[in-house]
């Protein structure tokens, strides 16, 4: 979801087309074309490898993966907003 729209803005910016992606991750077009609108879940690797192939910070991308994951948890949940403020004090870097 999140990261999805990232690497949409990322790719159009650099003339990428999705094929091209696609087949540096050594993944099918129909497959990287869910991962950016959304519909499929990109793997930890993929995500690195699309930060080095698209020039950008590899944590930027890794934040918005991992935002979204958390997202499709919760989403739905009431007290979601206490749960992410909880898990927030509990994090160390």
């Amino acid at each position: 979801m999140f990261l999805g729209k990232r690497i949409k803005e990322l790719r159009e910016e650099k003339a990428l087309l999705q094929r091209q992606l696609a087949a540096q991750l050594e993944i099918d077009s129909p497959l990287y074309s869910k991962i950016e609108r959304g519909e499929r879940r990109a793997k930890r690797e993929q995500v690195i490898k699309l930060a080095k192939l698209l020039k950008v910070d590899e944590n930027e991308l890794l934040t918005l993966w991992l935002a979204g994951r958390i997202y499709e948890i919760i989403k739905d949940e009431k007290v979601a907003p206490k749960a992410i403020e909880y898990i927030s004090s509990k994090v160390t870097l």
